[in-house]
């Protein structure tokens, strides 16, 4: 019997290769190398399943965000916690993957994952926010906006082989992924300042 964290893993292989729908109970049985009964006596269905995958998945990438220091400047503490969730998203291509496909699609997995990860990490991000706008260093910018005006960048992060056509060098090192990070943090930070009344002489 497979390691569980080995299941999780093949699971969330499948999934972002074929999508939640063409990946179906037996597909997933003959990657995983069970039996065909093996997702439902072990997880109860197949969308149980995929949200163990994501939990796992995600919950470790949410657990190596950094814990930002709360004294620093709200633009640097914004700036801290977009990079940080640039190098975890590089740490985890395939959850990249499978959102592309689960986005797209109004359904109870997205509801899923906008209530138990995206709302959650927004939040972290909400105060330092308000108190920019509040001081007039960041104009009001509407949620949807704002967040892909800072999802967006992530495609710099797990697209390497397009990356690697624009430069970034064949084996990027974990110093550079972690430069690019901060780099499009920095950029996406400056962008967001520059929407204050301060920025407009």
């Amino acid at each position: 019997m497979p390691e569980e964290e080995s299941i999780l893993l093949r699971g969330l292989e499948a999934f972002a290769e074929l999508g939640y729908d063409r990946a179906s109970a037996r597909e997933l049985a003959r990657r995983l190398g069970v039996s065909h009964n093996f997702i439902n006596d072990r997880y109860g269905s197949k969308a149980a399943f995929w949200r163990a995958v994501v939990d796992s998945a995600l919950g470790a990438q949410l657990a190596r965000l950094p814990q930002v220091d709360p004294s620093v400047d709200d633009a640097e503490r914004l700036r801290r916690i977009i990079s940080g969730f640039y190098r975890t998203a590089a740490d985890t291509p395939l959850m990249a993957r499978l959102f592309v496909d689960e986005l797209t699609r109004d359904t109870e997995r997205l509801d899923y994952v906008y209530e138990q990860y995206i709302e959650p990490t927004l939040r972290t991000l909400v105060p330092s926010i308000e108190r920019l706008v509040a001081s007039g260093r960041m104009a009001s910018i509407p949620m949807d906006v704002l967040f892909f005006a800072i999802i967006g960048p992530i495609s710099g992060m797990v697209e390497v082989p397009l990356a690697r056509r624009l430069g970034r060098p064949e084996a990027a090192s974990p110093e550079q992924l972690e430069a690019t990070a901060e780099l499009l943090a920095t950029l996406v930070v400056n962008g967001l300042l520059a929407t204050g009344s301060g920025s407009r002489g």
